[in-house]
């Protein structure tokens, strides 16, 4: 169990960002066998064959080599910046990577797990390893990962939107009330059921919050260098993401509003902009807009600016009819 106590700076100093590499970095260990789950059927029969030929035919071998069950070299993921942060700037903090650093980290990979091919070895050895890794990466993300990151990145920035506004509005107990059943609040502590046993002191330093797509349906704690004390969850709607089936509007609903627009009052659970909305249920702007104003006309949902951005969410009337199951 890990335990991090936090001070009343820390409610001051806690920030939310987004990790690039960090999704690559679990899709890769999910689909080599590091983790605890296998990926949803059709995200698993469409990216399986890619994974298999970028095997084939790149360095990815190399970078699989970093990565062991219960530790993982953290220059191929570095730590998140900001809510604006981009794979460009995750690949040039790679690039960036001092060598010394890298052949440290290289060597707690290969002495946790061995490696036994010697071209991969080779590369390991080579004093372009860093050069040669970020490349790898960069052919991955772009490969695996690009297509869906709009529609990835649409689920974090709304779960921000709602986390954010539960931690100022109620502090910590608000905010990770329903973040993940492994994390609850406790007296001054966040708590989380974990294999390490650890007492951490935040400090006043706060804490780094990564609403992730495919750390799902797990949680991670980062507490060493070079990250900053970290806690990454599962984004709210991730679920949906991954798993569209799970996701789909009551019959009876999609018969009395036609089903997208029954999808788009069932995601609206929580607040999202067009833009957010289109992106995460692969629908055109266009077309959400139109739909939004039908909702809107209807009483079912509301608009209301949060800066440069318009978010619509559910009236009470919209809860109640996205509630209402069917017979």
């Amino acid at each position: 169990m890990l335990r991090l106590t936090v001070h009343r700076d820390d409610l001051l100093n806690s920030r939310f960002a987004v990790s690039p590499l960090f999704e690559l970095d679990n899709l890769l260990r999910t689909l080599s066998g590091l983790g605890h789950h296998r990926l949803p059927a059709p995200w698993e029969a469409r990216l399986r064959p890619v994974f298999r030929r970028l095997r084939a035919t790149t360095d990815l071998d190399v970078v699989l080599a970093l990565q062991t069950r219960r530790f993982g070299a953290a220059f191929i993921a570095p730590p998140p910046a900001s809510l604006a942060q981009t794979v460009e700037d995750d690949l040039a903090s790679v690039r960036a990577t001092p060598l010394e650093l890298a052949r440290h980290e290289i060597g707690e990979c290969l002495r946790r797990e061995p490696a036994t091919d010697e071209r991969v070895l080779g590369i390991l050895r080579d004093p372009s390893v860093v050069s040669v890794v970020a490349d790898t990466l960069d052919i991955a993300w772009h490969e695996m990962v690009a297509e869906d990151w709009p529609a990835m990145r649409a689920v974090c920035d709304r779960d921000v939107i709602h986390r954010a506004g539960l931690l100022s509005g109620g502090g910590w107990a608000a905010a990770l009330g329903g973040l993940h059943k492994r994390v609850r609040w406790r007296a001054g502590e966040i708590v989380v059921i974990h294999y390490a046993d650890a007492h951490i002191d935040l400090g006043g330093r706060g804490l780094l919050l990564v609403p992730s797509v495919f750390v799902w349906p797990q949680v991670a704690v980062y507490t060493d260098p070079p990250w900053p004390h970290a806690l990454i969850y599962p984004a709210r709607g991730t679920a949906a993401l991954l798993e569209p089936e799970l996701g789909t509007p009551p019959g009876a609903l999609a018969d009395l509003l036609g089903r997208s627009r029954a999808r788009l009052l069932a995601t609206l659970a929580a607040p999202a902009s067009t833009t957010q909305l289109a992106q995460g249920l692969r629908l055109a702007p266009g077309a959400v807009g139109d739909h939004l104003a039908v909702l809107r006309r209807a009483g079912l949902v509301s608009r209301a600016r949060s800066g440069r951005s318009v978010l619509y969410r559910r009236t009470p009337l919209g809860d109640a009819l996205a509630a209402t199951p069917d017979d």
